[in-house]
């Protein structure tokens, strides 16, 4: 009976030991890690989403703007970069190379912005439907990448966090010793910086056809104060 009795008792404490382990939080960093890396994969689907859009929406402006050459080069530039500068889930803890991708993808972001002010100076442009529709997809895009970020920079937050406190830090320093704290997306500089701007206080610029005033025309006299 003793000997069934020590059997048992080794049998229930060999169930007792993962679940008391489970309990302190020992999957905790495994588990929290695999959902930022999950979040980082959506933010590297939206970021090609956009990527996709970009050629159509330059083509689309150089039909109808084609002396805007600074600015669709700069685009187009600014994806090829954007485009070259990947991060796998292995590195999410690596500062420098998170950066990279952040300013690349930044630098992407304005040269967007100036492309599509570009837009309000030529109305054809404006109203044609493929522009509109790409103009629509690329602000959808924008907007689903802005809440992956928002996903992707909470999932991190609980990770970190979770590397840092008891009694999962203890497991993160015996057990997982090779996790590191992830980096997370910060506000772009130009986020940090308020727009400048600026109003055209120049006079009105002739109407089509109207004839340059004349430099030898005389200036209008101020009016009389003196009684007729």
């Amino acid at each position: 009976m003793h000997i069934i009795a020590r059997r048992a008792l080794r049998v229930l404490a060999a169930l007792a030991l993962p679940l008391t382990l489970a309990a302190c939080g020992i999957n905790d960093i495994p588990t929290k890690q695999e959902t930022a890396k999950a979040k980082w994969a959506d933010v590297q689907a939206d970021y090609q989403r956009r990527a996709d859009l970009i050629p159509n929406l330059v083509a689309t402006v150089q039909g109808y703007a084609q002396q805007e050459r600074t600015v669709l080069t700069e685009v187009t530039n600014a994806r090829a970069r954007a485009t070259s500068v990947n991060i796998d889930a292995s590195k999410l803890d690596d500062p420098a190379a998170f950066q990279r991708f952040q300013q690349a993808q930044d630098a992407l972001s304005a040269s967007l912005g100036r492309l599509l002010a570009v837009s309000e100076r030529y109305p054809d442009l404006k109203s044609n439907q493929n522009f509109l529709a790409l103009q629509s997809q690329l602000e959808g895009t924008e907007n689903r990448i802005a809440i992956a970020r928002r996903d992707y920079n909470d999932a991190v937050r609980d990770y970190n966090t979770t590397l840092r406190v008891v009694p999962t830090s203890i497991w993160a320093a015996t057990f997982y010793r090779s996790a590191k704290p992830m980096q997370g997306f910060a506000a772009s500089e130009t986020a940090q910086t308020a727009p400048q701007v600026q109003f055209n206080l120049g006079p009105p610029a002739p109407s089509p056809g109207a004839a340059p005033p004349s430099a030898a025309s005389p200036a209008a006299a101020p009016p009389s104060n003196a009684a007729p």
